[in-house]
């Protein structure tokens, strides 16, 4: 088994191309569109890396960063932020994020990044 990467992304588009290429290289990725999904998966604490779009349909992923950076359980895993409409200042100013990846982006950057944070997975 993998390793575990929670992905918070709204463009079922995007969610399924990341899940796919993290899958791929052996990566046990949990998938979710909204935040509501995510606030009700029970695993959060058990992940490698979060990766979380800003802008979401019911709250935004600055918020979630916050809140899992201000959790006993969660603080230590990585987070990893997307958007087309922020900065890495941004967001760690906001939230605490590790880095942060501007959409749209090139997914062989994504899989290094997401490899610095939680090593490969194969």
């Amino acid at each position: 088994m993998g390793k575990k990467i929670c992905l918070l992304e709204d463009d079922q588009g995007i969610k399924e191309i990341i899940e796919l290429i993290l899958t791929e290289e052996q990566y046990e990725v949990y998938g979710f569109s909204n935040v509501k999904e995510f606030m009700a998966f029970d695993g959060k604490a058990s992940q490698d890396l979060y990766l979380l779009d800003v802008k979401l349909p019911d709250g935004n992923g600055i918020e979630v960063c916050d809140m899992l950076k201000n959790s006993d359980a969660t603080k230590d895993i990585p987070v990893m932020m997307m958007s087309a409409h922020a900065a890495l200042s941004e967001m760690k100013k906001q939230c605490g994020a590790e880095d942060f990846i501007a959409k749209p982006f090139d997914i062989f950057d994504l899989l290094k990044r997401v490899d610095a944070f939680v090593g490969p997975s194969n």
